[in-house]
């Protein structure tokens, strides 16, 4: 019993570790903004992409790891991206395109949208129907790439 608390202790510091590097590799404390809009994005490409790659085959299908991955895309989607959008932020290191500043409305429904898709994905996936899922990724998807289209840059950082 004692091991085994022992053992799993360690694997939690050893993950805890591991991915504070990770959090770190988008934190910039001079352009603290930019650092947490794409630490926002990054969080939810990582719970994304890994659904639309098992939808494509890329990836086995795992019914309990895509509502997981479901779960996380859409608690990630309700944090508040907004505050790494505040004025003077749009310069810097940056993909987000200044017309994001003057278009707010446009975007924050934009990202609406997104956040909806993100909560019917997570409730389509705790009922498992493959095609239900895949149709669902479909429209999350579009919701993801409406965004990109006209107001992230092409010029990607990494």
């Amino acid at each position: 019993m004692k091991k085994t608390l022992y053992a799993a202790l360690l694997t939690v510091a050893a993950g805890a570790t591991a991915l504070s590097f990770q959090a770190q590799s988008h934190y910039d404390d001079k352009q603290f903004p930019q650092s947490y809009r794409q630490s926002y994005f990054a969080l939810l490409a990582a719970n994304f992409g890994p659904i639309a790659a098992s939808v494509k085959g890329e990836i086995p299908w795992d019914q309990a790891r895509i509502e997981g991955w479901a779960n996380d895309f859409s608690a990630a989607s309700e944090l508040n991206v907004m505050r790494g959008f505040v004025a003077g932020s749009e310069k810097g290191t940056t993909r987000a395109k200044p017309v994001i500043w003057e278009n707010t409305e446009d975007f924050n429904s934009k990202l609406s949208d997104m956040r909806e898709a993100a909560a019917q994905l997570k409730q389509i996936a705790a009922g498992g129907d493959k095609e239900a899922i895949a149709a669902q990724v479909g429209v999350a998807g579009k919701t993801c790439k409406a965004c990109h289209d006209e107001y992230k840059a092409e010029n990607y950082l990494y």
